[in-house]
């Protein structure tokens, strides 16, 4: 995925390193940063000892953990949720059925965009998209999306003193283990609060990569993110290996096949 595409006006035109190449695992003096703010008050006992434990693990590889401070980091899921539904009402209005894409008739023009619409979009989609269509709309575009944008520079900044110090971040990737298909609390608020640890390297235009690091109390895996500078995926890659082999992570449901 990675490269320029000459189609594409968001793609990068500069060199892809070999990746390959910079793996090593070697992470010796890498300075890993601990976010302060991501020690929420309601975070597990399960993921905030797997997130302690990883960072030991790279600290006996060598690597300094450093503490860091995020301190928009409370902001980052209002934010998200402002501005990336606003981006999806935009975006996916040229769904409509006429140009590309999936269409299904109807009577009128009217009747084909609707259905069309409603077939084509699950519920989450819909639901975004008539958020962002709100926060678009001539009444709320300054009092919304505007101010969404200019906390979504504050917290572009914060990543950005953050990597003055460090060369990585290490966090946890979610807030609990997997909710169970039949789990009553599976709502769309529950949903969301799971992405208080991912929703800054979106914000922030950063790479981030989560590698399978240990198992909840409930015997389910759980993962830890890693985020770096702009265009940092080799290190991100290596540090990835560094975190996998020191946690020797065996799927038990996989592995028992």
């Amino acid at each position: 995925m990675a490269g320029h595409d000459a189609k594409d006006s968001t793609s990068i035109n500069k060199p892809v390193p070999s990746y390959i190449q910079t793996i090593t695992g070697q992470i010796k003096g890498l300075k890993v940063g601990i976010p302060k703010e991501y020690s929420l008050p309601g975070l597990r006992a399960d993921i905030k000892k797997l997130w302690e434990s990883t960072a030991s693990k790279l600290k006996e590889r060598g690597a300094e953990i450093i503490e860091i401070s995020l301190p928009h980091t409370e902001l980052g899921l209002p934010v998200y949720y402002m501005v990336n539904p606003s981006e999806a009402s935009s975006n996916y209005a040229r769904y409509d059925g006429l140009r590309y894409g999936l269409r299904v008739a109807g009577n009128t023009l009217q009747e084909m965009y609707s259905n069309t619409r409603t077939e084509g979009f699950g519920d989450e989609v819909k639901r975004r998209i008539m958020i962002g269509t709100h926060a678009l709309s001539a009444g709320c575009y300054e009092e919304y999306y505007l101010r969404a944008q200019k906390v979504r520079r504050k917290i572009y900044e914060d990543f950005q003193n953050a990597f003055q110090k460090v060369d990585v971040i290490l966090t946890p990737t979610t807030a609990s283990d997997a909710f169970a298909l039949d789990d009553e609390k599976m709502d769309p608020m529950a949903m969301y609060l799971e992405d208080i640890f991912t929703v800054g390297a979106n914000l922030a235009g950063l790479p981030g990569i989560s590698i399978p690091a240990g198992f909840s109390e409930n015997d389910l895996p759980l993962g830890m993110q890693l985020l770096g500078p702009a265009l940092s995926e080799p290190m991100l890659f290596n540090v990835a290996l560094a975190i996998e082999e020191a946690a020797s992570f065996k799927h038990r449901i996989i592995e028992g096949l």
